[in-house]
């Protein structure tokens, strides 16, 4: 047993967990797929065996998550959210495995999952792995960079105005990586998923707000100025 599957065990705090599955074609909701869930790292120990919907959704359930106080304290050094693996299985599209979705205390996780239906019929499937959050993992830090960006090169370097866009490119690797994927992110989602990943759902809602705006304002500033 491994000690976060022992921490998740001697806790009595719950967070929730609803997931969303939809077709990666169509987005229409994928009903009757079979959703098992377990601790990841553990994947003998199934705790929960969900179905969806009509509307492509699992009921609200409750998981075991580590105290509240652990993701409200800066100087707390233990893991404040538990990690689990969602098994999806649904017919005509391909499997999904999601390891280290994360459970805070006393608030509801949603996972929406986008199926890729079958092209053959053999099986397949896809494997994902949530990396630590950034506020409890080690990441190397940010390269360094000037705070006024050159203006002096050909072309449309700032913007006319200030543009909310429909996607913003992500390039998943260094800068510096040419060799690195870039992908198409819609920008709400962008803001989402980053806000998920450098803060907590359990902080106060004006300390959320407040960091969501900063995000934005980086993340438009990077679209304006266009570095």
């Amino acid at each position: 047993m491994n000690d976060i599957y022992a921490a998740q065990q001697d806790t009595p705090d719950k967070g929730k967990l609803q997931i969303n599955l939809t077709s990666e074609i169509t987005s229409y909701p994928v009903a009757d797929a079979s959703i098992s869930i377990s601790y990841t790292g553990v994947p003998d120990s199934q705790i929960e065996q969900l179905t969806t919907d009509s509307s492509g959704q699992t009921e609200t359930i409750e998981l075991e998550a580590p105290p509240l106080d652990y993701s409200l304290d800066p100087e707390n050094e233990i893991q404040p959210y538990s990690e689990y693996t969602l098994q999806v299985e649904a017919p005509g599209f391909e499997s999904v495995s999601i390891a280290g979705a994360e459970i805070l205390s006393s608030v509801t996780a949603i996972q929406n999952i986008a199926l890729r239906p079958l092209d053959t019929q053999e099986p397949s499937e896809d494997i994902f792995v949530i990396p630590a959050h950034t506020l409890y993992g080690t990441y190397p830090p940010k390269i360094p960079e000037d705070e006024i960006k050159p203006v002096n090169e050909s072309g449309e370097i700032v913007l006319s105005r200030v543009v909310v866009p429909e996607y913003i490119v992500v390039h998943d690797g260094s800068p510096r990586d040419t060799t690195a994927q870039n992908y198409y992110v819609k920008y709400k989602d962008y803001i989402k998923n980053v806000a998920s990943s450098e803060i907590y759902a359990t902080w106060p809602a004006n300390t959320i707000r407040a960091n969501v705006l900063a995000i934005m304002s980086f993340t438009l500033n990077r679209v304006y100025t266009e570095w």
